[in-house]
């Protein structure tokens, strides 16, 4: 494989775990939020699904980001009665965000994208030896 091919590989990697982390970011920014009218949904948790993709001109396959879903179970109730998304029996919808799963995605993706970045500072590294050899 020529370095600058796993380079690329790594690059998109990293723009794909970036996404994700965009993702928890945004799910753990809103684990508070419901909704402001009785019975208002609250804010639904985001998940990420990620795809291959063939790259022709660089004979590999690299990772990237398929699609952006919605999390998809049932919401929590939370007894208040005085919220304004209460209904009226005095339940507030919780947001489906669980913070323990989000910094268990989080902690996941920071070792992936560590990975992607140890390829590219190894890849780069034997780029400059090479440019130094040919000296």
């Amino acid at each position: 494989m020529e370095l600058n091919t796993a380079l690329t590989i790594s690059a998109r990697g990293m723009d794909a775990q970036t996404t994700r982390l965009r993702v928890i970011a945004e799910n753990l920014a809103n684990q508070d939020t419901t909704g402001s009218t009785p019975g208002g949904a609250p804010y639904r948790r985001k998940t990420i699904i990620f795809g291959n993709q063939v790259e022709q001109a660089l004979g590999a396959s690299t990772v990237k980001v398929k699609q952006v879903g919605r999390d998809n179970t049932e919401f929590p109730l939370r007894y208040d009665p005085g919220h304004p998304a209460a209904d009226k029996n005095g339940y507030v919808r919780a947001p489906n965000v669980n913070s323990f799963v989000e910094v268990m995605d989080m902690r996941e993706a920071e070792r992936s994208y560590a990975a992607n970045l140890a390829v590219m500072q190894v890849s780069r590294s034997m780029l400059t030896r090479t440019v130094e050899m040919l000296k």
